[in-house]
């Protein structure tokens, strides 16, 4: 597993936002359900993407959380550095101190390149592409039978 299982789980959400954004506020709850994520654990994610500006959200019956821009303004990768920040893409893969050509881990010569390719891909890549590739049934989301009430 790259990210960490809060990441993960942010990226699902703001995606399921995304695919979701004909709807002003989506409850954390349904979110929470539809991918199987803890609620509270999910309340706590999500209050970290609000407080960096990423999602919105308000309170009441009508409440909930919502993209705070377009889908094809943001990024997998802003997500990404909210949640587990930038250090993946900057220290060793095996967490050895120093790290660096002229002094490299086993596996240096791979990740110095993979992280590059990661972080390239993960900024190129848009809410709104993934969405619609989810909308399309290219890709998923979530497993049966959630998948059948995203539409």
């Amino acid at each position: 597993m790259l990210f960490s299982k809060a990441c993960d789980y942010g990226i699902r959400a703001v995606i399921y936002l995304a695919v979701n954004r004909n709807r002003p506020f989506v409850s954390i709850k349904e979110i929470s359900e539809m991918l199987n994520i803890s609620f509270h654990f999910l309340t706590k994610i999500l209050q970290d993407l609000t407080a960096a500006g990423l999602i919105k959200s308000q309170k009441g019956a009508k409440g909930g959380v919502g993209l705070n821009n377009s889908p094809d303004k943001i990024t997998v990768f802003d997500v990404v550095k909210v949640l587990d920040g930038e250090n993946l893409f900057e220290e060793c893969v095996l967490g050895l101190p120093g790290c660096s050509d002229d002094n490299p881990c086993s596996l240096h010569k791979y990740w110095r390149t993979i992280k590059v390719d990661i972080k390239e891909s993960l900024t190129n890549e848009t809410l709104d592409s993934v969405a619609q590739q989810i909308i399309d049934g290219q890709i998923r989301l979530c497993d049966p039978p959630a998948i059948e009430k995203l539409h």
